[in-house]
């Protein structure tokens, strides 16, 4: 009997001074019964942190052609491309030749993912902004999971704030240099 995905429903109240998005989320997102905790956060922290109009997700692993999340325009043209995980350098360059802007969320250490694409040919890697987000901060939203959850997450000057109840946690994201020679 096949397993079927987990649907969560996550009402975010989105403060992100840096970029002046200010926003209220009604997300509802299903984690698939192959999906690790550790991505499915790492997922829903990235939709948070790039949220603009026209981000949505993908059809996850029913469609491995299309990125875990994409920015769309008006017209479908794809704007933005976002990678979760550990991509490999290969499916780095197919993003960066088929969106202008790449980014993308790991929780990966950057000595291993420098390792994995040294040497390879990546489009455009000045260009991909590279996210790491940090193990306690994974810990600390897992631990606070539920499947109906009010979040608020708070961006101030490069600082990250994620509140679920009365506790608040400064999340550990850094920019990764990964593609430079």
């Amino acid at each position: 009997m096949a397993l079927t995905s987990t649907m969560f429903t996550f009402d975010v109240t989105l403060s992100d001074v840096d970029r002046g998005v200010y926003e209220s989320i009604a997300l509802r997102m299903a984690q698939h019964p192959s999906e690790s905790e550790d991505y499915f956060v790492t997922r829903l922290l990235a939709y948070c942190l790039e949220y603009e109009e026209g981000i949505g997700f993908s059809r996850g692993i029913a469609d491995a052609d299309e990125p875990p999340l994409a920015v769309r325009d008006l017209t479908g043209a794809l704007t933005k491309w976002i990678e979760i995980g550990a991509p490999d350098a290969a499916r780095l360059h197919k993003a960066s030749k088929a969106s202008p802007k790449l980014a993308f969320y790991t929780a990966k250490a950057p000595e291993m993912l420098k390792r994995q694409y040294a040497g390879h040919k990546i489009h455009k890697s000045e260009l991909i902004v590279a996210r790491g987000v940090g193990r306690e901060t994974l810990e600390w939203v897992t631990d606070h999971l539920d499947r109906r959850l009010d979040i608020t997450i708070a961006v101030n000057d490069g600082s990250v704030y994620v509140t679920i109840g009365e506790d608040t946690h400064e999340a550990v994201l850094t920019t990764l240099s990964l593609f430079d020679a």
